[in-house]
């Protein structure tokens, strides 16, 4: 259960130094520092905000991507790495829980990644996004489901999930049947407009209700001139414009604070933790609402491999005997 009755939270808007990490990383740190003057317990930033969200995968045909493609690979993060070092110092300094998204290098592949660092610096939850979205697919490799869980940190339960991910209901229900009590969620910000804010905000407002849990949901955010350097077409350029909804929301599906809906910036809200039992009281979806005998769920939580060592170990000893 929550460690703390009041549990302040930050949600960062933030406008990522397009293609390179360092820089990007430095102005995560300045906000984890301000936001951390001003009370916070735990801040989320938006969906793989280092060193960005590869807008060009929305804008440019595959057989155009490939340049864009590989400076991405160059300013990805290694997990753990000088970049995760750099902001686990930070989590420690200030004492807060950090959710990151990051671009991880995996050697030949990357994955949209989340990353969870508890308030002693220590990173409790990697997680890469199970299926990337329509044109991601061509950036990013499928994560395993060793990531869909909750994990326990100095601020409650916390969960993860990136993007279009909330629109596969079974990967939310494997994270409330694991009973997160934070729901930490990630999203791009600067793309399709305000129809993507629209959906953010009945998708979060909705979890938190069917979840019973606390909601913080952080989008990036592009000024004019990054967008025009990215596309030099004004169609494409309006649609990636809007799309931010950067929010923090209640069990009961309330907004704690106004949304930050346009421009670079934090928001925060105390979250009330008691608010959890009392909605879970009426409605458990994991609980006394739920009928297992029914219906249930199975996950594998196997953080898959490409090489597993199957030697039995009788064979071993008859190895170690002969040498």
């Amino acid at each position: 259960m929550a460690k703390k009755a009041i549990v302040r939270a930050a949600a960062a808007q933030l406008k990522p130094v397009l293609n390179n990490a360092v820089a990007t990383t430095e102005k995560i740190c300045d906000m984890i520092r301000a936001s951390a003057a001003e009370g916070a317990d735990i801040i989320v930033f938006p969906e793989t905000c280092v060193p960005s969200y590869p807008y060009f995968s929305f804008i440019l045909p595959p057989v155009m991507q490939g340049a864009e493609h590989l400076k991405l690979y160059d300013q990805s993060v290694i997990v753990p790495g000088p970049i995760t070092d750099i902001v686990s110092a930070a989590a420690k300094e200030c004492g807060m829980v950090v959710v990151l998204g990051v671009n991880e290098r995996d050697y030949g592949t990357l994955y949209n990644t989340q990353l969870i660092f508890d308030v002693d610096g220590q990173i409790v939850l990697k997680r890469r996004k199970i299926t990337p979205t329509y044109h991601e697919r061509m950036i990013w490799g499928q994560g395993d489901g060793s990531g869909l869980k909750a994990v326990d940190t100095a601020v409650g339960r916390i969960g993860a999930l990136a993007c279009w991910e909330h629109y596969n209901p079974l990967a939310r229900y494997a994270l409330m049947a694991d009973h997160e009590e934070i729901h930490c969620s990630q999203f791009p910000g600067s793309l399709v407009g305000q129809v993507f804010a629209d959906q953010m905000e009945v998708t979060m407002r909705h979890h938190a209700l069917e979840s019973g849990c606390f909601v913080i949901n952080a989008t990036g955010w592009l000024d004019d001139e990054q967008i025009n350097s990215i596309t030099a077409d004004p169609k494409l350029q309006q649609a990636m414009r809007g799309g931010c909804n950067t929010m923090i929301i209640s069990p009961e599906g309330r907004h704690l604070c106004d949304p930050l809906i346009e421009g670079e910036g934090i928001i925060y809200a105390d979250m009330d933790m008691r608010l959890i039992d009392k909605r879970k009281r009426m409605m458990d979806s994991a609980g006394h609402y739920s009928r297992p005998e029914l219906l249930s769920l199975n996950v594998d939580l196997t953080a898959h491999q490409h090489l597993y060592n199957n030697e039995k170990s009788s064979d071993r000893n008859i190895k170690a005997e002969s040498l």
